[in-house]
């Protein structure tokens, strides 16, 4: 494995970048960031800043661990990919090929008051909706009120105490939100995608990213938990004084979320969808693997499934739509990743083609195959990705890259 290699850039060119993230920590959105900017697969740039453990006064350093959340997807995706590549699976495979559970659905009629109020769905899932977010299921977590919010809450989808065959067991009675393949909405597919895994493979879910990915990478602190001998490496975790106003400055701890002693011991379910830690190099090593050019270093898959993952897979007028969110036309989504294909008025010019994504405690990564850059990151702030500090570093990013 070769070691990350870094370029001495002209101070001044990444002053603005690293002047923006300090103001965010001195004013108290963020606890601490680091980041790193590349080039191809070169990082030209590091920064790193502020507390690991405000409370105590541990400062921020490279190796520190970081809950990753959603930014676990990404892994997840390459670890499909990788069957797909292997011959395994196919993305057009109906999903209860491997997951019976997950036939015969059921589809929640619009405007349904009960979760009876249903229709058969008009076609099955495949791997494809999975990996798209097309596939009709949802999350429990961005749509508090809803019929589904409440279904997947009490029936446990999202409980972490059980395994991932556990989980499927229990989305199996619950409707679908809409047809596979018919809108775009957030959902637990991922974790699915990761049952998909263990069955074709026979090894749990963790097993396999470990053998497939993290060692070849030499990612070696990315797992689903923190062993004790590098517990006083993960950062302490973090909330907004007012989740409903992410512009209000202020911090608060959260050490019991998601769950009190989350990433202590290990988990029953290996979450494909939000449960790995990792370090700002780890990710980094992750991100160097998929950049197209230039050749040389570790490389998880051929040039042309890394096209394929990058490229939008969704049909004309369907985007990336939250709830309670102004929608976002701009944003496509690929295999696993939002793709963009037009910049919004806030945006960098040349974001077009830009491929990203980030996770619930505030890291995010973005590659742009085209021009050849990438970054990455990493913060501790629980409900952080999307705030103001995102955009900002994707501003100042750009700027300092290509300007």
């Amino acid at each position: 494995m070769n070691d990350i290699t870094f370029d001495a850039p002209a101070v001044s060119r990444f002053d603005a970048l690293h002047a923006a993230m300090k103001a965010q920590v001195d004013q108290e959105f963020l606890p601490c960031v680091s980041t790193a900017l590349l080039r191809g697969r070169t990082v030209v740039d590091r920064f790193c800043y502020g507390h690991a453990d405000r409370e105590a006064g541990v400062a921020l350093r490279e190796d520190h661990i970081f809950r990753m959340f959603s930014s676990t997807k990404l892994v997840t995706s390459c670890a499909v990919m990788m069957l797909v590549e292997d011959g395994r699976i196919r993305l057009e495979d109906p999903v209860e090929k491997y997951i019976p559970e997950l036939a015969n659905r059921q589809v929640l009629r619009p405007g349904a008051t009960s979760l009876a109020d249903t229709e058969p769905a008009r076609s099955a899932i495949t791997l494809q909706h999975l990996m798209t977010h097309t596939s009709g299921l949802s999350y429990g977590l961005f749509d508090p009120g809803t019929l589904l919010y409440t279904a997947y809450n009490g029936a446990g989808v999202r409980n972490m105490s059980q395994d991932l065959g556990a989980m499927m067991t229990a989305l199996a009675p619950l409707p679908l939100s809409f047809h596979p393949g018919t809108q775009w909405e957030y959902s637990v597919a991922t974790d699915v995608l990761g049952r998909v895994v263990e069955v074709v493979t026979g090894e749990r879910f963790g097993r396999f990213l470990s053998r497939r990915i993290f060692e070849p990478l030499g990612m070696a602190d990315t797992d689903f938990w923190v062993p004790p001998e590098k517990r006083d490496r993960l950062c302490a975790l973090y909330v907004g004084v007012d989740l409903a106003d992410p512009t209000r400055p202020g911090l608060l701890r959260a050490d019991a979320s998601p769950y009190p002693g989350a990433y202590l011991s290990p988990p029953a379910r290996d979450s494909g969808g939000g449960g790995l830690v990792s370090t700002l190099d780890d990710s980094i090593r992750l991100i160097q693997s998929l950049v197209p050019y230039p050749a040389g270093g570790p490389t998880l898959l051929q040039p042309a499934t890394v096209q394929q993952m990058f490229s939008n897979q969704l049909p004309p007028g369907m985007h990336v739509q939250f709830p309670n969110v102004p929608t976002q036309p701009g944003w496509r989504f690929g295999l696993g990743s939002a793709v963009r294909d037009a910049a919004a008025p806030t945006d960098p010019k040349d974001i077009p083609g830009e491929v990203s994504w980030g996770g619930l405690a505030g890291t995010l990564w973005w590659i742009h195959p085209r021009l050849g850059i990438a970054a990455v990151l990493m913060t501790q702030r629980y409900f952080g990705f999307g705030n103001a500090y995102a955009q900002q570093f994707k501003v100042e990013a750009y700027s300092a890259l290509l300007g």
